[in-house]
C-alpha cells in the first residue's frame, strides 16, 4: 500500500504530535503549598484530624521517614496521606472508569530545613481534569472546597501560601 504525499506528511505529523500530547496529558497537576510553623507530627496530626472533621476517610498513608526512622536512618519528615469517600467513589466510577486510577487523592507533607512543615496537595479538579465530562468536573469541584478546607483547617492560623 502506498500512501499519497498528503497522507504521508500526515502521518509524520502524528509521530512527532503524539508523543507531545501524550506527555502533556501526563504532566501531574501543580499542587497547592501552604508553608505552617507547625512541625511535621503536629502538621500530620492535624492533617488526619481536618480529613476525618471534613467527613472524608483517610484510605492509606506512606511515610517515608517513619520507615527511615525503623531502620535506623534519619530523613526530614516526609508523608503521603490518601484520602477519599465511597460515595464520590461510586460518582466517579459511573463517569470514567479511567479516571479511578486518581482515587485516593493525596496531600503530601513535609518538614523543612527550620523544623516547619510543608503541606502539598493537587487541586481535585486539576486531578481529574483530563477526563472531561460535565459530572465529573462538578463533582471534582466539590472535592476543590472540600480539600480546601481540609487545608485551612489543619494549617489553622499558621500557613503562608506560596
Amino acid at each position: 500500500m502506498t500512501l499519497s504525499p498528503l497522507a504521508a506528511v500526515a502521518a509524520v505529523a502524528l509521530l512527532f504530535t503524539a508523543p507531545a500530547q501524550a506527555q502533556a496529558q501526563s504532566s501531574p497537576p501543580e499542587p497547592q503549598t501552604v508553608a505552617t510553623s507547625h512541625s511535621f507530627d503536629d502538621l500530620l496530626g492535624r492533617l488526619r484530624d481536618a480529613i476525618k472533621a471534613n467527613k472524608m476517610g483517610i484510605v492509606a498513608e506512606a511515610c517515608a521517614s517513619c520507615a527511615a526512622k525503623g531502620r535506623g536512618v534519619e530523613i526530614p519528615g516526609n508523608a503521603v496521606v490518601m484520602a477519599f469517600r465511597n460515595d464520590f467513589a461510586v460518582r466517579m466510577l459511573k463517569v470514567s472508569i479511567p479516571a479511578g486510577i486518581e482515587a485516593p487523592l493525596r496531600f503530601y507533607v513535609t518538614e523543612e530545613a527550620d523544623g516547619t512543615a510543608m503541606l502539598r496537595y493537587p487541586m481535585p479538579s486539576a486531578v481529574f481534569a483530563p477526563y472531561g465530562g460535565a459530572e465529573l468536573q462538578a463533582m471534582a469541584a466539590e472535592l476543590d472546597t472540600i480539600w480546601q478546607q481540609i487545608s485551612r483547617d489543619a494549617v489553622g492560623q499558621n500557613a503562608v501560601r506560596k
